[in-house]
């Protein structure tokens, strides 16, 4: 069944964000800490320049192909929640629940996990109570770090942020994202001026199979370097003009991600050998230190700890608002699809969001979890670019406010990309995937509880 636009907001949901805020929300849940960290693995991967930063181009592409096939099915249903109701439309509630499902279980809590507690690690160079080293408290086996505390706090700060009113949530993340813009900004101007050359190196001499896995690992480290794109279409149901609004958000706030990322790198590039680069697990402030000493260094350290916190702010944001809805749709906590009154925010969701965060990172458990759902998660992406191809075929009549541009062509590039990160994942980490797989059907049992729960209420 189609549906109208105004049937699909969620009831007090307020659609208070424009295309700025869009804008703003794909910049700051795209760049937080991985374009600082990960030039080096991509460098290692392809030991060459001009091989790199196609890597970095290709990545960039492949991700706005997704915006673009996205942002048509988010025109469509222009509800909070995102891919979860393209799922839904396209392959059915259940493939829509495990999505949801993992996205509580790891791969969005995880993630505010993971980030929050890479704030504490970088806050914790400034304040070395706050570092990981320094251990607050122990009980038996458990111990709490000075990071951990610190993602904690954070995590608690954003959650109320956000259950106040989205447009105070978007408040606090467009702020973080302008000062981490104005910091790449600086860093990447006085890096050009500094004039350095790219060091003069030779093509690796790969046969094609080579250069394929090659191009694969490199991929699989830009891709998620990448990841975040499709925050946008979580808060579909709160942007005012969704259909005008969300794919020029995507598109964008992907572009000038793609900009700053290849700007970056070949900042990178100019600061340090290809060799040492590719040996650097910090590459922003290795650069900053070769070009201008420590204290560069220093200030670079501080922007990524900005960056991170705006990062975790945007993913606070974004991915609270998929639970509502599957709990509205009856296969999850019935408490969860409530709506403040007063604040027109899932307060449920960014609770339930919050604490689960907060116990994986007090747990550690996020770093384990992460790499057993990398596989899965790949999965549903490639299940959500496959959603635009079967909307298209059985719902051919219906309303859309967008078509993606380039159909067919660029969603099946989209779609061919995934499906690589998923070949490369199962190539590099078999037993990991297959654990991600279990703990994605895991939630099979779940789904049959939710189902009948719902059947046998009034």
């Amino acid at each position: 069944m189609d549906h109208d636009v105004r049937d699909l907001a969620a009831p007090g949901l307020r659609r208070a964000l424009g295309t700025l805020d869009a804008t703003l929300l794909t910049i700051g849940a795209v760049i937080g800490t991985g374009i600082f960290l990960t030039a080096g693995d991509v460098i290692r991967a392809l030991p060459h320049p001009w091989l790199a930063l196609g890597a970095w181009l290709a990545g960039g592409l492949i991700s706005l192909a997704g915006a673009l096939s996205y942002a048509e099915m988010g025109a469509m249903y222009p509800r909070a929640g995102g891919g979860y109701h393209y799922l839904r439309e396209a392959w059915g509630t259940l493939p829509a629940f495990l999505y949801g499902w993992t996205c509580l279980l790891v791969i969005m809590s995880g993630g505010v996990a993971a980030i929050a507690v890479g704030f504490g690690e970088y806050l914790g160079a400034f304040v070395p109570a706050l570092s990981s080293r320094d251990i607050l408290w122990a009980v038996g086996g458990w111990r709490v770090n000075g990071a951990q505390a610190t993602a904690v706090v954070a995590i608690l700060l954003l959650t109320w942020a956000n259950i106040v009113g989205v447009k105070s949530g978007a408040r606090v993340q467009n702020f973080f994202t302008f000062i981490k813009l104005g910091a790449i900004v600086a860093l990447v101007g006085f890096g050009l001026a500094a004039g350095h050359a790219i060091e003069s190196v030779p093509i690796p001499t790969m046969s094609l199979s080579q250069l394929v896995v090659a191009l694969g690992m490199a991929l699989v480290a830009v891709l998620w370097t990448f990841d975040g794109w499709y925050s946008p279409t979580f808060t579909a149901g709160e942007l005012r003009d969704p259909s005008r609004s969300l794919p020029r958000g995507l598109v964008a706030g992907l572009a000038i991600v793609i900009v700053v990322y290849l700007v970056l790198n070949w900042v990178y590039m100019k600061a340090l050998p290809i060799a040492t680069l590719a040996q650097t697990p910090r590459a922003a402030e290795g650069a900053a230190a070769a070009l201008f000493g420590a204290g560069a260094a220093r200030l670079v350290a501080a922007a990524v700890s900005i960056s991170a916190f705006g990062c975790l702010a945007a993913t606070v944001l974004y991915s609270s608002r998929i639970y509502q809805p599957m709990a509205a749709d009856g296969v999850f906590f019935r408490s969860v699809a409530a709506i403040h009154p007063r604040w027109h925010t899932p307060v449920p969701a960014l609770w339930l969001q919050g604490v689960w965060a907060i116990a994986l990172a007090l747990t550690g458990g996020y770093t384990a979890l992460f790499t057993y759902v990398v596989f899965g998660g790949v999965l549903f992406h490639v299940a959500t670019g496959l959603a635009l191809f079967r909307l298209r075929t059985t719902r051919p009549h219906a309303e859309r406010p967008y078509r993606a541009w380039g159909y067919p062509v660029v969603p099946a590039l989209f779609v061919l990309g995934m499906l690589l990160i998923t070949l490369s994942t199962l190539f590099v980490a078999p037993r990991e995937s297959l654990l991600g797989l279990g703990l994605i059907a895991a939630g099979l049992p779940a789904y049959a509880w939710w189902r009948r729960s719902a059947a046998a209420s009034p």
